[in-house]
């Protein structure tokens, strides 16, 4: 994976580098939801990095093993390993993740992009924050797997649950693509304070028909955290996936 600088003129006629994007997934899934997104934003540019979070099949390890912090570090590690501030694009559960690595980076990055993400403030985690989230349709198609520690979606409800705004042939692939997470850092509360995080540049990409995580949910979220900009999608959970252009356009403008 390259992570060349990429380099523009500004409007000075001076030689402009654009910054780097990490992307990083959210759960019950990996790196690879990101493919189309990445691809776009290297034909614009930017030097792309893909993050895959430890516990699924890119970067196996057993689940009593995998933790947030060890995403966290994961992340950090990405960020350390491009030049200048990156843009840190998270998804869903990695709103949490993000929101950790830049409470123990923050000069590493330039804008936190939150994708249909969990906006945490101090002490929350995915757990308190999904039991606040009244209008979520994912509770009641998600078990635990005790013996292998692992949160598991209902097979049948995947398709709907996630891609409700998709074409046909995602819904029918998507079933497949969704992956059990191990448990452990759903229920880890993240620490971040208003000297670091609270100091870090963020946007929101809000998605309207979403039934993981609701629109009223990010709504609150966004009035507990403020951000400096709201992009709302039509989309369900998975805008990379359901529209990738209003998605590569949300970063672009954040790179500008």
């Amino acid at each position: 994976m390259s992570h060349a600088n990429s380099v523009e003129t500004n409007n000075n006629g001076n030689i402009a580098e654009k910054p780097a994007v990490i992307l990083v997934h959210g759960a019950f899934s990996d790196g690879q939801v990101w493919g189309y997104v990445a691809g776009n934003l290297r034909a614009a540019g930017h030097p792309v990095v893909t993050v895959d979070l430890p516990g699924r099949p890119g970067s196996p390890m057993a689940a009593d093993q995998v933790s947030l912090d060890l995403y966290r570090d994961t992340v950090v590690q990405a960020l350390n390993n491009v030049s200048g501030p990156a843009i840190l694009v998270g998804h869903s559960f990695a709103g949490i993740v993000i929101a950790a690595a830049a409470e123990q980076v923050p000069e590493k990055i330039k804008t936190l992009v939150f994708t249909a993400a969990y906006l945490p403030q101090d002490g929350d985690s995915l757990l308190l924050l999904a039991q606040q989230d009244h209008d979520a349709k994912i509770g009641q198609h998600l078990t635990i797997d005790k013996e292998r520690g692992m949160a598991v979606v209902e097979y049948a409800a995947r398709a709907e649950l996630f891609a409700n705004d998709g074409p046909a042939p995602l819904k029918a692939k998507l079933p497949d693509l969704i992956l059990d997470e191990p448990a452990a850092p759903l229920v880890t509360p993240v620490r971040v304070t208003a000297e670091r995080f609270g100091q870090v540049d963020k946007i929101y990409v809000s998605t309207q028909v979403d039934q993981v995580i609701s629109p009223a949910f990010q709504a609150q979220m966004i009035s507990r955290t403020p951000v400096r900009k709201v992009v709302s999608l039509q989309t369900g959970h998975l805008p990379f996936l359901t529209n990738i252009e209003g998605m590569v356009q949300a970063i672009e403008n954040v790179a500008a």
